[in-house]
């Protein structure tokens, strides 16, 4: 049935999974909230740590899980530390489909093919364990109900959950509002959770885009006032601004359907 002991970002996409319909919530986001798992899970593992908000290698030795080793050995190549919301922020082609795979090689979903509109192939996935995310979903419960500070796991889970808009999925409708404002008090009892899911939430408002365009306008001597200007126009002349989609987020499904 494969570990025994399942990484977090294994364990926000079984969150994320509707066991009705085999589709992911907030899919676009999730994106964002799983390389920020894989952040959270190499620094339990103690391969990183947070040097403000940046994130350091500090044992660049492989944990024997490829996809964690694999963004542990692309850390180690920028030779310095990174910010997280760069990081996060940055192309992560595949990595929904990844996790996806080898929650099927493990046996905890299993892939179901159909087609979209009888043409377009699609590949929806349902939960085979269903224990499996009850227990994490148990865990959640206990921590918001009880107000019991959860373990490190669990506070970054539930961050993490927060930052990607899980919480309605999760605790929907007006009866749910309590657990989802406590859902999000959680962030605070995991600093490394925290850093994280704040850098979410700033790549999907844009955050990392400004900064990066404001970093770009300095070194070609614009005034650093400007490239924020420039971001917050839009085509109807308003101030509001608008979030840049990173890569891997711009070109939809990897897999048609694969929600």
């Amino acid at each position: 049935m494969g570990r025994s002991r399942r990484t977090i970002p294994e364990e926000l996409l079984l969150l994320a999974l509707d066991p009705a319909t085999g589709t992911t919530a907030q899919p676009q986001s999730l994106d964002l909230g799983l390389a920020g798992a894989q952040l959270v899970e190499l620094a339990l593992a103690g391969r990183i740590a947070p040097d403000g908000d940046r994130i350091a290698v500090v044992l660049p030795r492989p944990t024997g899980d490829p996809t964690l080793d694999s963004a542990l050995e692309l850390l180690r190549r920028r030779g310095s530390p990174v910010r997280a919301v760069h990081w996060i922020g940055g192309p992560r082609l595949g990595l929904r489909q990844t996790y996806l795979t080898h929650l099927e090689r493990c046996g905890m979903v299993h892939a179901v093919s159909g087609q979209m509109c009888g043409v377009l192939p699609t590949t929806r996935y349902q939960a085979t364990e269903t224990a499996i995310s009850r227990e994490i979903r148990a865990r959640l419960d206990t921590a918001i109900r009880t107000g019991v500070p959860p373990d490190p796991r669990t506070a970054a889970l539930a961050a993490l959950a927060h930052a990607v808009g899980l919480g309605k999925h999760l605790y929907p409708g007006n009866e749910g509002r309590s657990c989802r404002s406590r859902l999000r008090d959680l962030i605070r009892h995991d600093p490394m959770g925290g850093l994280v899911a704040h850098a979410v939430m700033d790549v999907q408002n844009g955050v990392g885009a400004q900064s990066r365009r404001a970093q770009a306008g300095t070194a070609g001597g614009s005034s650093p006032g400007r490239p924020a200007a420039r971001a917050t126009a839009t085509a109807g002349g308003s101030a509001r601004h608008m979030p840049e989609q990173p890569r891997h987020l711009a070109g939809g499904m990897v897999r048609a359907g694969a929600r």
